[in-house]
């Protein structure tokens, strides 16, 4: 796993590349490296920092140059063994045994034909000195970044959005309809972009730019299209199933270097731990544990009991780290590690046990993420389709039950209700409409909250968020309500959130994390499974869980679900008290106009007297201001002209 950065046909490009790769040096600890071409009365400049993970030695090192092609590349092809075989068949002579030189000859052969033959993690820039071109091109499902600026007729990119705020700095503006967009999702979805001026490449596609200035632009994968397939196809068995998932572990354990596992001792990464020490005998893996007076505060359960029965069973040697971090010191790293504004303080967690694996020498992390994006393994899920059965309960039943609901606290001075929140949530959505109950589930707030809670002039932000959400959820044909759910959240919630804070917060500790779920044969076995597939009865998961039984006992594979979270409510009405007092009364965002000060004030009320649960809504606030003043002090533009001027 690497860093990448360049520039094409960009004045001042080679200080510019050498001022985005030391941005990314983090992400490749172990080796540097740039290389320059002049094309026209221009040049292409390609940065390059290395983790080295398959093929430790020279042979692998980057920008990678051979035959007038040259690579600067950030991921794993997990059938790179594959490939190679194909191409040394055809005559093709290796120097090393890095997937880098796997790659870069599969394009010499194929072209951008070669991209739905990759199966693995990958965003990449590739140069052709005979014609002058730089293709940009990134995974099928958006597991690794790929940050774009565009420039006259020239570019610029990197794998991560600061290494171009730090070249380019006053040039960038803060995007407010992404800001408003972050405030609903507490994250950026991976159609939009902090800065006005840059842009994600989109998962599963490329960019070509040539020396005249024309950009063409393609797709070689798409999400929507695999899936409304998959729909026609015969749905897997459980065998059928566990057999893609096994192989997919194996082909994600593929390394020169120590591998371990993220354990939380729930189905997926307990699933993915005993699939990889059964690979890997004595494989390590890493779990997290809290503060008692944060879990009990949080009414979280005991995951660790769990992880630790996993780990007995299976030989895998277990590492407990106690998340009791820092939070007001790590708030500034771990804000300018995110690229954007992320809420989840889930991100937190992955840093804390990353940092805690490279310490012990472990490069490569494996992860249970995506499985309940993809199998509806979420509690959103279930609660959506218990919604459509409420809403056929007489509504002079409903409406005391709504009444009764919101009298309850969801917290005491010592405990929170856990059952209470969830209730409050479920209700705030059951009798809403297909898409916007969805959107409702696991959103922050409706749209009359989020009009209330940033400035009038941001109305029209407000309704280009919410319709976006509307389009990606209706755009497609599939008819089962299930992989409906499944679907918009692996567009928007797996690239946009989980992928997107996995990736940075795990490159800020220069590890590596892998994502078996989140392979394309994986995926494809996901939409096949139908809904009744995957929802049975109040369990979800159900054909994961049925696949998992063939290597896991009973007791894991039907355990309550537990959360990759924090206690959020202990942290802020603590340690980040004062801060949240802070920033809603003076914060930037407030002084800006961007926030209303009344509203979020409301919010603080509501939480402190327990009426309601607002410590996710106030941690990404502070999380959004800690990100805004990085943004503005490192000479991106502010907000105070956009709000006044009104939502683009």
């Amino acid at each position: 796993m690497c860093g990448v950065a360049g520039t094409y046909l960009i004045p001042d490009g080679d200080r510019l590349t050498d001022l985005m790769t030391d941005a990314v040096a983090h992400r490749g600890p172990d080796a540097a490296g740039r290389w320059s071409h002049r094309v026209g009365a221009g040049t292409v400049e390609l940065g390059h920092r290395r983790l080295s993970i398959v093929d430790l030695s020279p042979t692998g090192a980057q920008p990678m140059a051979a035959d007038g092609l040259v690579l600067t590349y950030n991921g794993e092809l997990y059938n790179a063994a594959e490939l190679r075989a194909e191409l040394v068949a055809a005559g093709v002579r290796f120097r090393g045994t890095s997937d880098t030189e796997v790659l870069l000859q599969a394009w010499r052969r194929w072209g951008t034909d070669c991209l739905p033959r990759l199966r693995g993690m990958f965003a990449f820039g590739v140069f052709d000195t005979a014609t002058g071109e730089l293709f940009l091109a990134r995974d099928q499902l958006g597991i690794k970044p790929l940050f774009v600026v565009r420039r006259g007729g020239g570019l610029a990119f990197a794998s991560e959005l600061k290494a171009l705020a730090d070249a380019f700095g006053g040039d960038l503006h803060v995007d407010e309809t992404a800001l408003v967009a972050s405030l609903l999702y507490y994250w950026v979805p991976d159609s939009r972009c902090a800065y006005k001026e840059a842009e994600k490449l989109p998962p599963g596609s490329w960019l070509r730019v040539r020396p005249d200035g024309d950009v063409a632009r393609g797709t070689y994968w798409s999400l929507r299209e695999v899936a409304e397939r998959a729909a026609h196809e015969p749905a897997p068995t459980a065998a059928e199933l566990h057999e893609i998932v096994a192989d997919s572990t194996r082909r994600h354990l593929i390394a020169d270097v120590p591998v371990a596992t993220f354990l939380s001792g729930g189905l997926d990464s307990s699933y993915l731990t005993a699939l990889a020490a059964r690979e890997r005998p004595g494989i390590s893996a890493y779990t997290i544990g809290f503060r008692a007076e944060d879990a009990k505060f949080e009414a979280m359960p005991d995951d660790l009991r769990y992880a630790r029965q996993v780990a007995q069973r299976y030989g895998v040697r277990l590492h407990e780290i106690e998340i009791a971090p820092d939070v007001l010191e790590m708030l500034p790293m771990i804000t300018r590690a995110l690229d954007e504004p992320i809420g989840d303080p889930a991100a937190i967690n992955t840093y804390l046990i990353c940092s805690a694996a490279r310490e012990a020498g472990v490069k490569v992390m494996v992860s249970g993420m995506g499985a309940d994006e993809l199998f509806a393994g979420y509690r959103k899920h279930l609660a959506n389709r218990l919604a459509v059965r409420y809403q056929r309960v007489p509504r002079a039943v409903r409406r005391p039950v709504h009444a009764a609901v919101d009298r309850l606290p969801v917290a005491s001075a010592t405990r929170g209700y856990r059952s209470v929140r969830f209730a409050k949530r479920f209700l705030s959505f059951a009798e809403l409409g297909e898409e916007a109950a969805f959107r409702r589930s696991y959103t922050m707030y409706d749209r009359g909250e989020l009009l209330d809670l940033v400035s009038p002039d941001l109305a029209g932000a407000v309704d280009d968020v919410l319709t976006e959400h509307a389009d990606v959820y209706t755009d497609n044909e599939l008819t089962d309500h299930v992989n409906r759910m499944c679907l918009a959240d692996a567009r928007l919630f797996l690239p946009g959130l989980n992928l997107g804070y996995t990736d940075r917060s795990s490159m800020a500790a220069s590890t590596e994390v892998r994502v078996p779920f989140v392979d394309v044969d994986v995926v494809t076995a996901a939409f096949r499974a139908r809904g009744a597939q995957k929802i049975v009865g109040r369990s979800g998961k159900t054909v994961l869980k049925q696949a998992a039984t063939s290597i896991l006992p009973a007791e894991i594979v039907h355990r309550p679900k537990g959360l990759f979270s924090a206690p959020l409510r202990a942290w802020m009405s603590r340690d980040l008290a004062p801060l949240v007092r802070e920033v809603v009364e003076d914060g930037v965002l407030v002084r800006s106009g961007f926030l209303r000060r009344d509203a979020a004030a409301r919010l603080v009320a509501e939480d402190a007297a327990g009426r309601e649960d607002r410590s996710k809504h106030l941690w990404h606030i502070v999380t959004l201001e800690y990100w805004y003043r990085n943004a503005t002090s490192a000479g991106a533009g502010d907000l105070r002209t956009a709000v006044s001027g009104g939502a683009r």
